[in-house]
């Protein structure tokens, strides 16, 4: 991207929180299911019909208070009694700091233990979602520590730009961890982040090779046609079953490259974010990402 457009997007996403919140909402609609757990059930069974399986995620990062945390358990201790109840093809994805990461790892340790214990009554996933650099090596540690309690109802997540994640594969490859591989979107310093676009892609694929090569599930996780073409080549050089991997798409984007996906052979999951704080997760997703803004914009143009 140009220097021009990269001054551009930045400009569009921050006059974005000008916008009245209810022509944002409106937008949103496309790509967060809804305020209240049964807007999600709804997009869930939708995505069921076009032959997709479903993650749900509660919207809520960087609480302020570990009390906050709290929420979150019970939370997501009700969306897994709704995905047993309403026998939904899905399972769950949770942000650690929700939990309170960054203030108390001992009562996030107690409380994600409690939803993933839920998760295995159900016979259900959880996988632990990966947020911006300084929590990386913790969130591998309460994997870990997860694991080593007998949990393997439990995934993890690496990003493909982040320079340590060929690394952590190797390091993880005892465990054989099944993973949601994507490219990763926070900002970050050159030296931990990889920055170039090709730089990225050439990793994705590393990364996916190495994990494929310790035979761990691997949700390949991407919008970028091309890369999905790469991932399919890699898949179909080792001969990888498709009970090993699957495709995995953010809801409401690209539903062509779906399709496709799906009519390939290839199982596909789509992340399903919902919750009272969808606003908050959109203008944060704007800062991280500010191309995302000319996205919005042009939407909104087009209404």
């Amino acid at each position: 991207m140009s220097a021009v457009a990269n001054l551009f997007d930045k400009a569009i996403a921050a006059s974005l929180p000008l916008i009245p919140k209810a022509i944002v909402r409106r937008f949103a609609r496309r790509y967060v299911a809804g305020e209240h757990l049964e807007d999600a059930v709804a997009r869930v069974k939708e995505l069921k019909s076009w032959g997709a399986s479903a993650t749900l995620d509660v919207l809520g990062e960087e609480i302020e208070s570990i009390e906050a945390g709290e929420r979150a358990r019970l939370d997501y201790l009700r969306v897994l009694e709704v995905i047993k109840d309403e026998a939904l093809d899905a399972n769950i994805s949770i942000k650690l700091t929700a939990f309170g990461l960054k203030l108390d790892p001992e009562a996030t340790y107690s409380r994600v233990r409690d939803v993933v214990q839920r998760a295995r009554e159900f016979s259900n996933f959880v996988r632990i979602d990966m947020e911006d650099s300084s929590t990386t090596t913790a969130t591998i540690e309460i994997y870990r520590r997860l694991r080593a309690e007998g949990f393997d109802n439990i995934g993890l997540v690496l990003q493909a730009y982040m320079r340590r994640s060929l690394a952590d594969v190797e390091a993880l490859s005892e465990l054989v961890p099944s993973y949601r591989l994507c490219k990763g979107i926070y900002v970050e310093p050159e030296e931990v982040a990889y920055k170039e676009f090709g730089e990225v892609s050439d990793n994705f694929i590393a990364v996916l090779e190495k994990m494929l090569e310790t035979k761990s599930y691997v949700g390949i996780a991407t919008h970028d046609h091309a890369l999905a073409k790469r991932a399919e080549k890699a898949i179909a050089e080792r001969g990888t079953d498709v009970s090993s991997y699957e495709f995995q798409m953010l809801l409401g984007v690209d539903q062509p490259l779906g399709t496709r996906l799906m009519e390939a052979g290839h199982n596909l999951r789509v992340y399903v974010p919902f919750g009272d704080e969808w606003y908050l997760y959109c203008m944060r997703r704007l800062k991280e990402n500010p191309k995302i803004g000319r996205y919005v914009l042009f939407g909104l143009f087009k209404r």
